[in-house]
């Protein structure tokens, strides 16, 4: 039977090579530039919202494996919710990948985002796993 580590790995190689999320979005109403001047990641977000709802997000850019199936995997987890509970994922991921929580039932919020839990033992890597998640925060920062 597979572990469930190689089940995480395989979601984020299949995420980073394959991602459906990386795309142009039609009328966007909010792009920021993400960019990890350690390893030259850089993606650009772009968000678009229906009232306080995330209707639909999508990126472009380069940069390593984590980094691009963490800003896939974001995506998907954030698309469809309010920008309260938005914030609230964005938070319990961070604080995940920093080791601030590790709490399963707050875990459950992030969903498949959990399977960059192990980052966090990879000092050189954390940085590629929230590159995404500190645009998207930067972007609902200039939220009225």
């Amino acid at each position: 039977m597979e572990g469930l580590s190689d089940v995480y790995n395989e979601l984020i190689m299949e995420h980073s090579m394959n991602s459906y999320n990386k795309k142009k979005l039609e009328k966007a109403d909010f792009c920021e530039i993400g960019h990890n001047p350690n390893c030259g990641d850089e993606i650009t977000l772009e968000l678009k919202l229906d009232g306080n709802k995330i209707q639909d997000m999508a990126f472009s850019g380069h940069g390593c494996a984590i980094s691009q199936a963490s800003t896939s995997i974001m995506i998907d987890t954030l698309k469809g919710k309010t920008i309260e509970e938005a914030k609230e994922i964005i938070e319990t991921f961070i604080e995940m990948i920093k080791r601030e929580t590790t709490s399963e039932e707050q875990l459950k919020k992030i969903e498949d985002a959990i399977a960059f839990k192990n980052v966090a033992n990879m000092p050189a890597r954390v940085k590629c796993a929230l590159l995404a998640w500190h645009t998207i925060e930067d972007i609902l920062k200039k939220l009225p």
